[in-house]
C-alpha cells in the first residue's frame, strides 16, 4: 500500500464517455488520453462504445459493476450504514480534474541549481516517456495482476465487509487503481464506506482511461519517502538517474534499480511499529521486499531469467541529513529567492502557478561574481574587512551588470529568512520594509539633475552662507579655514565634490528644486525613499516616487533641500540601480534577478519559455554631462587609494550619514564599465555607533571602500575581464549661470606659477591633495588625520527590531 502522506490532491482526473458521461481530458497529470488497448492487452479494457456492448469484455466489466454493488448491499446488510447498492455506485462522482504539484527549480547563470521550491519534491513527466522496466517494477511490488484486473479487489471489500461485521481490523490493501482513486478523492480514512467509494471511483477510472495512463498518474503522485514524490524524483534521489532514459541507454534505470524504488512504496517512513522499507533506513527489509518485487517481475514475465539470476542489490545514494529542501536555505544566495518569487510576480505569473510548481527559473546570478559578494561582505569569510567586527555591524555588497540590469551578485545578510540587508523585502516578497540613509553617495544624482539643468564644475559656491533658516550647513568637521585651501567663499563644485562638502549640494537643490532633485533618483533606479518622522509614522512614511510627484515632494512633512546630499533614507538595491544608470554613462536598465522562466508541459514533455528578462535601456541623462561627471568621480578613486588591481579605471563616490556622536550608515558606490559595484556597512538589526578595528570612526572611504575594492578585484579576476575605459571627459554646463560664490580676487601674474606658460592660476581645482579629504555628509570620510566630526545632529529615531530601517529624527540636518 502507499504511505499515509497525501501531496495536494492534485491527480488529473475527471468526467468522461463510456459508461459514466463525457470524456475525460488528463489536465497536466503526466498522461494522455489515448487510444484503449485490444481487449484483455496490456492497455487495460476499451472505453465502451455508444450502444449496448455485447462483447465479453463488457459482459465482464458489467459484471464487475454488479459485484461491487452486491459488495455495497452486503455492507448494508452487515450494518455499514450506506444507502443502497446500485444507487451508490451512480452517486459516487468522479473527482474533477485536478494537477499534481511540483517544485520549481531555481538556477544560477551557469545552470546550477540554486534551490528548489514547493511543498513537494516533484517533477510531473509524461507517461510515454517513462521506461517500462520502472512501470513493470511498480506492478510487481504493488499489484502484479494490474494489467489484467478491471481495478477492484473484490476480496478486499469483502474482508473489510466482514471485518466490520466480527469486529475485526478494517483492512487497506488495494489495487493501483484503488490507491490512486483514493488519493484523487482525498479519501483518507481507513473504512468501510471509504473502501466502497475508493472500489466504485476505481472502476469508473478503468472505465475513463487505459491501463498506462492510470501507472502514468499513479507513478507521479506517489510518495518514495525522504520527501520524494513521483517516479522521477525517487529516481534521482535514490539513484541519481531519469526514468525517461530509455532502457539501453547510457544511465538509464536497471531492472533491480527500479525494484529497489517499488519496493519502498509500500512503507516509506519509518514508524514504531515498523522502519520501512526505505534502504537507507532498513536495509535488511528492504532487501527481503526487493527479492518479493525481483519474484514477480520474473514471473509476469518482465524480466528474463538470466536477468534475475544474476540479481544484485544495488547501491543507493546515501541519505543526507544535512540536507536542505532548497540548496539556498541559510545561505547568504538563500536572500536571492524572496526577490524572484517577487519579479514571478511582477511577471503577471500567479501564485496559484507559482504553487503548482514545474517551473524552470535561471537567475542572473553569476557564481563567481556571488562568490565575491560574499567573501567580501561577509564576517564569516576570513579575507572580509568585515571579519573579526562585532556582531551588531552588518554588510550589503550588490553587483550589477550595468549594461544590462542583471544583478550578478547579492550579499545581504548571511541568513536567508533573516533581514534583506541589501533590499529590504519581506520574507514573501511582497513588501519593502524599510532603507537606509545614503549619505554624500545621493550627491551622484544631484549633480545629474543639477548638470542637466546646466551646472558647471566649475560653478563656484560660498561654504559661510547658512540655510534658509538660519542654521549652519556641516561640511563633516572640516576646518573652515581650510575647505578649499582656504577658499571657502569661492569653492568650485568640482573640488566640493570630491571633499564632499555639503554646501554647493544644499545650494544646487535649493536653485533647481527638491522635485527634480528627486526626479533624476527616480529615473535612475531609486523608487522607495523615506520621510523624517513625523505624526502618524514613527518610522518614515515610505514614499513611492512612481505613485506621486513634485505636489507631494514639496509638501510639508515631506523632502527639504537636505536631500541633495543623502538624508533621507533609500533601499540599497535601488540606490545600486541608480549607481549602474550612473556607471553605464546614463543609460537606465532595471535591475532584476531573473532571466528566463519555463515550464515543461507534463502532457507531451515539451519546455516553454513563460517569462523572460527584458534588457532594453532607456538614456535617461545626457552622454556628455555623464561623460564630465564620471571623469570627477575617477578623482575620488585616487583619492580615497582604492585603486582597482591592474591600474583598471574605476569611478566612486562615499558617502557617510551620522549616528548619535559617530557613524550610522557609511556608504562606497560606484563601479567599472562592467560592473557597478554598491556597499553599505551599517547596524545589524539597530543602528549603532560604526568604529573602525582601530577605534575611530568608520566612513565610507574606510571598511565599504575596501570591501568595494575587494569585490571589484576578486571579480575581474575570476571572469578575467578586459580591460574598459570610461568616455572622454565632455566638459558642460555654464560657470556663470550657477553658483553664490564670491568672484576669486585677482592674483598677479608674478605670483602664478603657471602663468607664464597660459594655463592660469589655481582658483580652487586642486582635485584630492587637500589633506583632511572628506567624502561624506557630515562626517569626514576618515582621510582627515582625525580633525573630527561635522555637527549632523543627533539621530534619536525610533528603532524597529529586526528590519533595520531606523529614521532620521527630525532635527537632523546634515551628516556624513
Amino acid at each position: 500500500m502507499t504511505g499515509s502522506a497525501r501531496v495536494g490532491a492534485r491527480a488529473s482526473v475527471g468526467a468522461g464517455t463510456g459508461s459514466v458521461g463525457a470524456r475525460a481530458s488528463v489536465a497536466r497529470a503526466a498522461v494522455r488520453p489515448g487510444p484503449p488497448a485490444p481487449p484483455g492487452g496490456p492497455g487495460g479494457p476499451p472505453t465502451a462504445p455508444s450502444g449496448k456492448d455485447k462483447s465479453k469484455a463488457a459482459k465482464r466489466r458489467r459484471r464487475t459493476n454488479i459485484l461491487t454493488a452486491a459488495a455495497a448491499v452486503l455492507v448494508i446488510m452487515l450494518g455499514a450504514g450506506v444507502v443502497g447498492g446500485t444507487y451508490f455506485f451512480d452517486d459516487v462522482a468522479l473527482p474533477p480534474p485536478v494537477t499534481e504539484d511540483q517544485s520549481n527549480v531555481i538556477l544560477d547563470s551557469k545552470g546550477t541549481v540554486l534551490a528548489k521550491l514547493g511543498e513537494a519534491n516533484r517533477t510531473v513527466v509524461p507517461e510515454e516517456k517513462i521506461n517500462k522496466v520502472v512501470e513493470h517494477a511498480v506492478a510487481a511490488a504493488e499489484d502484479k495482476n494490474f494489467y489484467s484486473h478491471h481495478g477492484i479487489d473484490m476480496k478486499g471489500i469483502v474482508r473489510a465487509a466482514w471485518n466490520n461485521f466480527t469486529g475485526g481490523a478494517t483492512q487497506g490493501a488495494s489495487t493501483i487503481t484503488q490507491q490512486y482513486a483514493r488519493h484523487a478523492a482525498d479519501l483518507k480514512a481507513i473504512s468501510i464506506n471509504r473502501k466502497l467509494r475508493e472500489a466504485v471511483i476505481a472502476r469508473k477510472l478503468e472505465s475513463q482511461y487505459n491501463k498506462d495512463q492510470i501507472m502514468g498518474m499513479y507513478l507521479n503522485y506517489v510518495d518514495f519517502g525522504e520527501g520524494r514524490y513521483g517516479i522521477e524524483a525517487a529516481a534521482q534521489g535514490y539513484f541519481g538517474k531519469s526514468v525517461t532514459t530509455a532502457a539501453g541507454q547510457k544511465n538509464a534505470i536497471t531492472p533491480y534499480e527500479a525494484a529497489v524504488i517499488a519496493s519502498i512504496i509500500k512503507q516509506p517512513y519509518p514508524t514504531d511499529a515498523h522502519a520501512g522499507y526505505d534502504p537507507n533506513y532498513n536495509l535488511t527489509d528492504a532487501k527481503a521486499r526487493w527479492e518479493y518485487t525481483m519474484k514477480n517481475m520474473l514471473d509476469m514475465g518482465w524480466v528474463t531469467q538470466d536477468v534475475y539470476n544474476k540479481r544484485v542489490y544495488p547501491k543507493v545514494k546515501p541519505r543526507n541529513s544535512d540536507a536542505c529542501k532548497t540548496c539556498a536555505e541559510n545561505k547568504p544566495v538563500g536572500m536571492i529567492i524572496r526577490h524572484v518569487k517577487a519579479e514571478l510576480l511582477a511577471m503577471n505569473i500567479s501564485q496559484s502557478e507559482i504553487d503548482q510548481g514545474g517551473l524552470t527559473i535561471q537567475t542572473t546570478i553569476d557564481p563567481d561574481v556571488q562568490k565575491a559578494a560574499e567573501e567580501a561582505g561577509s564576517r564569516n569569510s576570513a579575507d572580509s574587512p568585515m571579519h573579526g567586527r562585532p556582531k551588531s555591524y552588518q554588510a550589503a555588497v550588490i553587483g550589477i551588470d550595468p549594461k544590462t540590469g542583471r544583478v550578478l551578485g547579492y550579499y545581504g545578510g548571511d541568513n536567508s529568512s533573516g533581514t534583506d540587508y541589501g533590499g529590504y523585502l519581506n520574507g514573501t516578497g511582497t513588501e519593502i520594509i524599510g532603507g537606509q540613509s545614503p549619505g554624500s553617495t545621493m550627491k551622484i544624482y544631484t549633480l545629474a539633475a543639477g548638470l542637466k539643468e546646466g551646472v558647471s564644475f566649475d560653478s563656484v559656491w560660498d561654504g559661510t552662507l547658512k540655510r534658509k533658516n538660519g542654521t549652519e550647513i556641516s561640511n563633516a568637521g572640516a576646518d573652515p579655514g581650510k575647505i578649499c585651501k582656504g577658499k571657502v567663499k569661492y569653492c568650485d563644485l568640482e573640488t566640493a565634490t570630491i571633499k564632499s562638502y555639503n554646501f554647493p549640494f544644499y545650494w544646487i537643490t535649493d536653485t533647481i528644486g527638491v522635485p527634480k532633485v528627486l526626479e533624476a533618483a527616480k529615473a535612475a533606479g531609486i523608487r522607495h525613499i523615506y520621510t523624517d518622522v513625523k505624526k502618524g509614522f514613527p518610522n518614515g512614511e515610505q514614499v513611492d516616487l512612481a505613485k506621486t510627484d513634485a505636489s507631494t515632494w514639496s509638501s510639508a512633512g515631506y523632502f527639504d533641500r537636505e536631500v541633495g546630499f543623502g538624508q533621507y533614507r533609500v533601499v540599497p538595491l535601488e540606490h545600486a540601480e541608480g549607481v549602474a544608470t550612473i556607471v553605464n554613462q546614463g543609460v537606465h536598465h532595471a535591475a532584476h534577478f531573473i532571466k528566463t522562466v519555463k515550464r515543461v508541459d507534463p502532457d507531451n514533455g515539451k519546455s516553454s519559455v513563460i517569462g523572460q528578462e527584458k534588457t532594453d535601456g532607456n538614456r535617461v541623462f545626457g552622454e556628455a554631462e555623464m561623460s564630465n561627471l564620471s571623469a570627477v568621480m575617477k578623482e575620488i578613486v585616487d583619492v580615497d587609494k582604492r585603486d582597482l588591481r591592474n591600474g583598471r579605471e574605476g569611478i566612486a563616490k562615499s558617502g557617510t550619514w551620522e549616528y548619535k556622536e559617530g557613524s550610522g550608515d557609511c556608504w562606497f558606490v560606484g563601479g567599472i564599465p562592467q560592473l557597478a559595484a554598491t556597499v553599505w556597512v551599517g547596524g545589524a538589526t539597530n543602528k549603532v555607533e560604526l568604529k573602525e578595528a582601530g577605534g575611530g570612526d568608520m566612513f565610507g572611504a574606510g571598511t565599504p571602500s575596501r570591501i568595494w575594492k575587494m569585490f571589484i578585484d576578486s571579480v575581474t579576476k575570476a571572469l578575467d575581464m578586459k580591460q574598459e575605459d570610461f568616455p572622454a571627459r565632455q566638459k558642460t554646463g555654464d560657470p556663470a549661470k550657477f553658483g553664490n560664490g564670491e568672484k576669486p580676487p585677482e592674483v598677479p601674474a608674478s605670483d602664478c606659477a603657471f602663468a607664464v606658460i597660459g594655463l592660469g592660476c589655481d582658483t580652487g581645482q586642486n582635485n584630492g591633495q587637500d589633506n583632511g579629504q572628506n567624502n561624506g555628509n557630515g562626517n569626514n570620510n576618515g582621510n582627515n588625520n582625525g580633525n573630527g566630526n561635522g555637527n549632523g545632529g543627533t539621530d534619536t529615531g525610533n528603532t524597529d527590531p529586526g528590519t533595520t530601517i531606523l529614521p532620521t529624527a527630525g532635527t537632523q540636518t546634515d551628516g556624513t
